[in-house]
């Protein structure tokens, strides 16, 4: 047996939990585990999962350490296996906007303006 971590940022849960996991078992199996205990702990709680939620595990992306990985990684030892969530916003486009927002506001845009001499 083995010990691995699970970790997400989800809508209806975030955070980490334990896991005990089979010799040479595989990132989807942990996901498994993880998915099967997290949903008893909310239906403890009187949370019921949702359809979308429940999708999201299906299609999501994982990693291990932050690092990308497929759900037939082999797992060893002391591994975080992470559940990512898509972004709401691309970054770069939320800069955009808050660069345009800075420049309307101060008649100036922060981005293309030279230093102003002191």
């Amino acid at each position: 047996m083995m010990r691995c971590a699970f970790a997400t940022a989800l809508v209806e849960w975030q955070g980490e939990i334990g896991l005990e996991l089979p010799d040479g078992a595989t990132a989807a199996e942990a996901l498994q585990v993880a998915r099967s205990q997290i949903e008893a702990q909310l239906a403890g709680q009187g949370v019921m999962s949702s359809k979308a939620w429940l999708a999201s595990w299906e299609h999501a992306p994982i990693g291990i350490f932050g690092e990308a990985c497929e759900r037939d990684q082999i797992l060893r030892n002391g591994d975080r296996v992470e559940l990512y969530r898509p972004l709401a916003v691309d970054p770069k486009a939320a800069r955009r906007a808050r660069a345009k927002e800075a420049q309307t506001e101060k008649g100036r845009n922060p981005l293309t303006a030279k230093p102003r001499k002191r």
